[in-house]
């Protein structure tokens, strides 16, 4: 009997096309709409559903983190265009991030490996101080991102929040994730298994 084939893994290129894909849209709409963040993010909330659909169709899941990504990129996007209120999709990365960081802090405090189960077995051999240490430094990052997101989007202009977004968050993220490998090395991981994992972005 053949066993049902496994889905596959997005590789890091897949990765940054269906998370940075959206927002370089996103981007590249309100440059040719003269700065119109209204259709710019009537676009985003369109191409973010093609992501998710890509997403499942190519590799078969969806991740939770990611559902609930689209669903806040769907429901606040919709409150801005309807109450035509730029500032409600600004906020949409703090309220990501904060979450994200709230619920690995949950798992901290309660000896859940939350991490794990986002990441699966992305980190093979890493043991449980490794997941304990990896889970912090995370929790650490997206609180910041959150401080970030909001001082960026208050004190300067839209372009520039998008710029940010697309050439500032994104790029910290994978230097952060490429800084916690040593630190993974010395908890399990394998020398051949030392990639860079994101986890999922908002």
């Amino acid at each position: 009997m053949t066993s049902p084939t496994k889905p596959a893994e997005p590789g890091i290129g897949m990765r940054l096309a269906l998370d940075l894909g959206p927002l370089a849209i996103y981007f590249a709409t309100y440059a040719a709409t003269k700065h119109d963040i209204f259709i710019s993010t009537a676009v985003f909330m369109g191409v973010t559903a093609v992501a998710m659909l890509v997403s499942l169709i190519r590799f078969g899941k969806v991740s939770p983190i990611q559902i609930f990504s689209a669903i806040m990129v769907l429901i606040l996007g919709g409150l801005t265009i309807w109450l035509h209120k730029d500032w409600i999709i600004k906020i949409k990365p703090t309220i990501y991030y904060l979450t994200v960081c709230a619920v690995l802090i949950w798992g901290l405090a309660t000896g859940r490996p939350t991490l794990q189960m986002v990441l699966g077995q992305a980190y093979p051999g890493l043991d449980a101080e490794g997941w304990r240490l990896l889970t912090r430094n995370w929790a650490i990052f997206f609180f910041c991102l959150a401080i970030a997101n909001e001082l960026v989007w208050r004190n300067t202009s839209t372009a520039f929040w998008l710029s940010y977004k697309l050439w500032g968050s994104m790029p910290a993220t994978l230097i952060f994730a490429a800084c916690n490998v040593p630190m993974l090395m010395r908890h399990g991981l394998a020398a051949d298994d030392n990639k860079v994992v994101l986890p999922p972005e908002e």
